[in-house]
């Protein structure tokens, strides 16, 4: 991806959030220059990956195939080993209208996603054979909203704003926003995106990025480069 034009999804997404009265943490808004001032200050929001996160997961098609995230807190995976500390995450996401975020599931991570507002969120679901592995012929069950509920395989289920899905490690997922774009909440155990995203087909997590302007705020990508 360029990164003009990360620039200019991050002015839209700032729109966008705000629109749904949303307040960013204060470090959102910190320029590359500010950020390197405040480095060791923030070390935490930059060992624990924290911040903006922009990607078209390598298709080079962001409104076909990408997302937008913030995290806005995470903890330690020790802590989690371990069974105490900061244990948990937090995330906004922003899916746009049939913009998709593919088939995944996680090794570690538990997750709850919200519709935090706008449009309907749609979810695929899918289970998992006995190694784990995407199973197109298995289905399964979640939790929405605290309520259980069974899904047959590839189904998908639409959320309105206010309503969410409980995921576990082998729950396979892909969703999209129908109708329009969702602001979507995402309250977890702790994330790792180096190693705790499974994609059913062989893509990236992260973008490439082609520098052809300066950036408008770092993106967790940027941080090893910058803050080894």
């Amino acid at each position: 991806m360029k990164r003009s034009r990360i620039n200019s999804i991050m002015a839209e997404a700032e729109a966008f959030i705000a629109a749904h009265r949303f307040a960013l943490p204060p470090f959102a808004w910190w320029s590359p220059e500010e950020f390197a001032a405040r480095a060791d200050a923030a070390r935490h929001v930059v060992d624990a990956r924290m911040g903006w996160d922009i990607t078209d997961f390598g298709a080079g098609d962001f409104d076909r195939m990408g997302l937008f995230l913030f995290t806005l807190r995470n903890g330690r995976l020790a802590d989690l080993r371990r069974g105490g500390g900061m244990c948990y995450a937090e995330k906004l996401l922003i899916s746009r209208r049939d913009q998709l975020s593919p088939m995944h599931t996680h090794v570690v991570k538990v997750e709850d996603i919200i519709n935090r507002g706008g449009a309907t969120l749609c979810v695929e679901l899918c289970g998992s054979d006995d190694q784990g592995r995407h199973d197109p012929d298995a289905g399964g069950e979640v939790l929405c909203d605290g309520i259980a509920r069974r899904f047959a395989p590839g189904e998908v289920l639409r959320f309105a704003p206010g309503e969410s899905v409980t995921l576990k490690p082998g729950d396979w997922h892909a969703f999209w926003g129908e109708g329009g774009d969702v602001l979507i909440g995402e309250v977890s155990t702790v994330n790792d995106d180096e190693t705790d995203n499974i994609y059913r087909d062989p893509i990236g997590r992260f973008s490439t990025i082609e520098e052809d302007t300066a950036p408008r705020h770092l993106l967790v990508s940027d941080y090893a480069g910058r803050f080894a």
